[in-house]
């Protein structure tokens, strides 16, 4: 896979696993000081059981808008910073699939390009049917 690549300038598998690392580690980051934000500021994890379950119960407000991850990331909400490094932890498989998908284009493999540009629609499909749950 990398010899044609290479020709290119592209190294699939370096670049794979660095989109990997660095989107794990990230998301590490922005749960943990999400977390800590959370137990830090008033109105977060410090309340106690209610705002946790708040969070957690099926009838919980938890967050669902685009809008509400914008602004609780940009007033330091550490519960959007969570949303927000988990939203990436899910993301970063699928970006690793979408960079395959570039990998094997540049190596001129159309069967792969096309097996894996339907796996990267089924992930896709599965998110949007999912959204409603």
């Amino acid at each position: 896979m990398n010899e044609r690549n290479e020709e290119h300038g592209f190294k699939t598998e370096e670049a794979i696993s660095t989109l990997l690392k660095v989107g794990v580690n990230t998301s590490l980051v922005l749960i943990a000081a999400g977390t800590l934000l959370s137990f830090l500021n008033k109105g977060g994890y410090e309340a106690g059981a209610p705002a946790v379950a708040k969070l957690t119960t099926s009838a919980g407000a938890f967050p669902r808008t685009v809008h509400w991850l914008a602004a609780g990331i940009v007033h330091g909400n550490g519960q959007a910073l969570i949303i927000l490094g988990l939203l990436l932890l899910i993301m970063t498989p699928v970006l690793r699939v979408a960079l395959s998908i570039l990998g094997f284009a540049l190596e001129r493999d159309r069967a792969f390009v096309v097996i894996t540009t339907v796996v990267l629609l089924l992930l896709l499909i599965s998110f949007w049917l999912g959204k409603g749950a």
